[in-house]
């Protein structure tokens, strides 16, 4: 089977011949290009090419199903400030503003920029940010998806970003999670009025273009965490959206994923009730508490896991025994290999020994084959 016939079938509640192996290897690639660090075999090799030579498929992150555009009375306007970039927007409601802040090092291996500043600083911003949501509207472009998952071909399937469920964006990204805590306790009625008009928009707005689209694999939500989006917020807020969410795309045979670079011990249960089909980059320990034996207990195969090799064992800082403990215990929790593709959380970072990314696809010819025998895992 190729990478691509793997994924659909894992989709379907199938069996592939054997465990993916699929990392986001683009950090590590780009770091090393732009740093002159590549291993000389790799020289000149773009990174698909070098996701080949290591035996990867391609996680292909970059396919897009519809494009938002800004209308409505908006000025945008940019300023920079040393090593930040300011951006105002200007509407009849009011302005709000972001700040963005890089450094020589996140630039010298491609990483981008932080947001310092938030469009939500305090309760006068909330009318200007519902303006730009009001008059945001949405293109359909499902004929570059139809190129790029072309173009991605057999090395693996499109795993398409489609948003994020408003409690979480709320905080991530209009406020910061400090102050967007802070508000939602002082201003209640103003927060969950946002809440209430971006789902409004989503379903209105997203959710048809998401549906109708040629894609299957849609990636909505990301970071829902233990302690950021603990048990009581997520049953107030978040599952009642995906519910409604998921069964839109299960009617049209699409898959629900969620990017679990996170810590997801305390709401494992809350994750399957929403109705997500999958996790990618799930994140266990030793970098969070869950473990992928309790993940697997909790979930058994209605949740498929994409990821599960934490980005530090990869590296220098964690011994060869120890990397090698990990990932035979992590081949026996997961066999058979039923609804499990191997991957990193989060991602390949730069620091990642290039023999251990080799011996990870060793493994994976050696003991990979379904149905993975624990028994062959010395």
């Amino acid at each position: 089977m190729t990478n691509r016939e793997r994924l659909l079938a894992i989709m379907d509640g199938k069996s592939p011949d054997r465990i993916p192996w699929i990392p986001r290897l683009l950090i590590w690639h780009r770091a090393h290009t732009m740093l002159g660090s590549l291993p000389d075999r790799f020289e000149g090799m773009a990174l698909r090419e070098v996701e080949a030579d290591l035996g990867m498929g391609t996680p292909a992150r970059d396919g897009r199903v519809f494009s938002p555009v800004q209308g409505g009375d908006v000025e945008i306007t940019e300023r920079k400030e040393g090593t930040s970039v300011v951006t105002t927007y200007r509407t009849p409601k009011g302005s709000v503003s972001t700040r963005y802040q890089t450094s020589d090092e996140l630039e010298s291996i491609g990483l981008p920029s932080l947001e310092m500043e938030h469009m939500i600083k305090g309760p006068d911003d909330f009318a200007p940010v519902e303006y730009l949501l009001e008059y945001t509207t949405y293109e359909p472009t499902y004929d570059a998806y139809l190129d790029y998952e072309a173009e991605v071909g057999d090395d693996g399937y499109p795993l398409v970003p489609a948003g994020d469920c408003p409690l979480h964006h709320y905080l991530q990204k209009f406020c910061g999670y400090e102050n967007g805590f802070f508000l939602l306790h002082d201003f209640t009625d103003k927060v969950e009025h946002l809440f209430d008009l971006m789902t409004d928009l989503d379903r209105d707005r997203v959710w048809p273009l998401v549906t109708e689209s040629p894609a299957r694999l849609i990636l909505h939500g990301l970071h829902l965490d233990s302690s950021l989006t603990p048990p009581p917020l997520f049953e107030k807020y978040i599952t009642p959206y995906y519910q409604e969410f998921a069964e839109h795309l299960h009617g049209r045979g699409k898959k629900l994923c969620m990017h679990a670079y996170n810590d997801s011990s305390q709401i494992l249960g809350h994750i399957q009730a929403a109705g997500f089909d999958m996790a990618e980059t799930f994140t266990t320990d030793p970098i969070v508490d869950c473990t992928i034996e309790e993940t697997r207990e909790a979930w058994g195969t209605s949740v498929i896991v994409w990821g599960a090799v934490p980005s530090t064992i990869l590296e220098d800082s964690c011994t060869d025994a120890d990397f090698e403990t990990y990932m035979r215990r992590l081949f026996r929790a997961v066999a058979p290999g039923d609804a499990f593709i191997l991957g990193v959380a989060d991602n390949v970072m730069p620091a990642a020994r290039l023999d251990r990314l080799e011996r990870v696809a060793e493994m994976v010819e050696e003991w990979g084959d379904y149905p993975v025998n624990p028994e062959h895992i010395p």
